[in-house]
């Protein structure tokens, strides 16, 4: 039977992040139930003014990533300020920030000396290049590290130009190994009740998605070009034009599947050919064979190609455009597209939590929080301050939010 409450349910996290990466990554753990407080200098996560699309005051850019957490308010070029932020800290669990290397010391809020205070306290840091190394004080964001991971280099067309991946995977994979880690130090705090300071840098997780490419040269000392519409060693794994236009995914991997390609496209023949009786001919020989799948792809639709393919046992999917991904079945059946409503009447469409769990209960997601929604609450409720002290600090503006209305409601 399910549990009662989500994996993460008590766990806190503090969240000192902006921008993609780290809400990315707290986000996750939002989802698997962790209480996220996500602190907010007063002109708020710089994620929330990215145009072109809004909601109310907030972009959908910052909607994206940030649902099931708090957000609280605070001015840290003030003292008091930093006084609040490090008894934050100490009644976290987790801290997870992407200031630039060396900006919180400055500050007084030392990774190494609050850990000291809290030797449980799980801290993470996400920047561009980690904390050490020659680039450690350069700025990046995620199209910089695209290019510094010799990523860009294999994407495009052959022959052709680098491209940026159309999903920010620097910023995401930060977000994803930054969850895993702490989810790993936090398994390990169960049995030692020590925690752990976390570096991730952007460029090394980006290098580590290198995988295979990088391994390929490693090995033999080949610099690979633009990917294009294929892959490096199987030649037919590739996408292919219909007659409507629209490209279809063909991954065909075994000699048994390339039999089966060739009498789904109606060319048996193919299937003999001495040139392609094997994967190693066929890649050898790839410039000759493309041309000759390309003609026989041009006699139907893409959508009229899937069931063809598939009764031959070839693995086979549509490059859908986003209209064709939000009204995929498959899609709708896992919930991967989730509805999100403020009660003040605020709604937003997001993608859903990929996360599939059997016997724990999932987390609700909430719409994601205005600008300082939960200053006061959570000053109440995490560091229990009491109502006039919490007032001192608004009419001082070092905290901002609204204060919670506390008269009876019918």
């Amino acid at each position: 039977m399910p549990s009662s409450n989500p994996p993460l349910s008590g766990v806190r996290v503090l969240d000192m992040t902006q921008f993609l990466s780290g809400p990315f990554g707290t986000q996750i753990l939002a989802d698997l139930g962790a209480e996220v407080i996500k602190l907010e200098a007063p002109q708020g996560d710089l994620a929330r003014h990215i145009p072109p699309y809004f909601v109310g005051n907030d972009s959908i850019y910052y909607l994206s990533i940030n649902r099931g957490k708090r957000s609280i308010v605070v001015d840290m070029k003030s003292a008091a300020g930093i006084a609040l932020v490090h008894d934050l800290v100490l009644a976290s669990d987790i801290v997870i920030e992407n200031f630039r290397p060396g900006v919180l010391d400055r500050l007084g809020l030392s990774a190494a000396q609050l850990r000291e205070s809290k030797p449980g306290l799980i801290w993470c840091s996400i920047s561009g290049f980690g904390q050490t190394g020659p680039y450690r004080d350069k700025p990046a964001y995620d199209m910089i590290v695209q290019a510094l991971s010799g990523g860009m280099s294999l994407t495009g067309e052959t022959g052709g130009r680098p491209v940026r991946a159309g999903i920010p995977l620097g910023d995401l994979a930060a977000g994803m190994y930054a969850a895993i880690a702490v989810l790993a130090a936090l398994h390990r705090r169960n049995d030692t009740g020590r925690g752990e300071y976390i570096d991730i840098g952007m460029l090394d997780c980006q290098a580590a998605m290198l995988c295979y490419q990088g391994a390929y040269f490693l090995h033999s000392g080949n610099v690979p070009g633009r990917q294009g519409r294929g892959h490096d060693s199987i030649a037919t794994y590739r996408t292919f034009t219909a007659s409507d236009g629209v490209d279809v995914v063909v991954t065909a991997n075994t000699d048994r599947m390339w039999v089966g390609l060739c009498a789904a496209l109606g060319r048996p023949d193919l299937s003999e050919d001495a040139r392609f009786l094997s994967g190693q001919l066929r890649y050898d020989n790839r410039e000759q064979l493309w041309p000759l799948l390309d003609q026989a792809f041009l006699k139907h639709t893409a959508d009229e190609w899937v069931p063809v393919l598939e009764r031959e046992g070839i693995p086979v999917g549509v490059v859908n455009s986003l209209d064709r991904v939000m009204a995929d079945p498959q899609i709708k059946a896992r919930d991967m597209v989730i509805g999100l409503a403020a009660e003040d009447g605020r709604e937003v469409r997001v993608m859903g939590n990929p996360i599939r769990l059997q016997e724990a209960n999932a987390s609700t997601p909430h719409y994601p929080p205005a600008l300082g929604e939960n200053s006061h609450a959570i000053l109440t409720d995490v560091l229990g301050l009491d109502t006039s002290k919490i007032a001192s600090l608004a009419e001082r503006n070092i905290i901002v939010g609204k204060a919670p209305d506390r008269r009876v409601r019918d």
